[in-house]
C-alpha cells in the first residue's frame, strides 16, 4: 500500500517534469529562434542565451559581437525573441535576477531604478537598440525556428529623455509611429511597430 500511494504522489511530479523538458527545443533551434531580430551580417556573431532540459536561462553560444539574444521562453504562450545592444546586459541581467527572485514589475523598476541612480548598475547615456520579433505558436516550426508571419517591434533605450528632448509624444498617434515609453526615467525607451 505505501508503494501505491508512493507512486501516486511520484507519478505527477514526473510527468510535469517529462512536459516540461519536451517543450524545451533543441540549442540549434533556439539559437535560429534568437537570431532572427537580428539585421543580415550580425546574426552569426550575436550571443545567445536559451534554456536548458531543466527550464533554466543558460548561455547557448558566446558572440563576437555587440548583440545579445534571448530565446524564446518555452513556458510561455506564444512566439517571442529579443536581441539587445551588450551595453544593455547589466539592466537586462539585473532585471532577470530580480523577476528570478519574484519581483513584481513595479518592484524591478524601482530597484534597478535605485541601482542606476547611486551607480551601482551600469546604464548607457547614448541611444541602445533592443530587436524584438514575436509572433503565434501555430505559425512556429519548431524543427527549424522559422516563424513565418511574425512581427518586429523595435526599441531604442534612451534613459531620462523627455518629450521635450526627443520631440516625441508619450503616445502613438498612428500605426507604425515612434514614440517615447516612460519619458524622463532610467527606462525611457523609443518605441516603433509592431510591423
Amino acid at each position: 500500500m505505501k508503494i501505491l500511494t508512493l507512486l501516486f504522489i511520484l507519478l505527477p511530479m514526473f510527468l510535469i517534469s517529462q512536459e516540461n523538458t519536451s517543450k524545451v527545443l533543441s540549442k540549434e533551434v533556439q539559437i535560429n529562434t534568437a537570431i532572427l531580430p537580428v539585421p543580415d551580417g550580425q546574426k552569426e556573431g550575436a550571443m545567445v542565451y536559451g534554456y536548458n532540459k531543466d527550464g533554466e536561462l543558460v548561455l547557448l553560444r558566446e558572440g563576437t559581437n555587440n548583440l545579445v539574444c534571448i530565446a524564446d521562453n518555452p513556458f510561455r504562450e506564444g512566439i517571442s525573441v529579443s536581441c539587445y545592444s551588450k551595453r544593455l546586459e547589466p539592466f537586462m541581467a539585473r532585471g532577470r535576477e530580480l523577476n528570478a527572485q519574484g519581483k513584481t514589475q513595479d518592484e524591478r523598476n524601482e530597484i534597478r531604478g535605485r541601482e542606476i541612480e547611486s551607480g551601482i548598475l551600469p546604464m548607457p547615456k547614448e541611444p541602445s537598440m533592443l530587436y524584438v520579433f514575436f509572433g503565434s505558436e501555430e505559425d512556429y516550426d519548431k524543427t527549424t525556428g522559422a516563424l513565418p508571419n511574425g512581427k518586429f517591434r523595435y526599441v531604442i533605450y534612451t534613459p531620462f529623455a523627455t518629450t521635450e528632448s526627443t520631440g516625441l509624444p508619450d503616445k502613438p498617434h498612428a500605426p507604425g509611429m515612434p514614440w517615447l515609453m516612460d519619458p524622463g526615467t532610467h527606462r525611457a525607451h523609443i518605441m516603433v511597430g509592431p510591423f
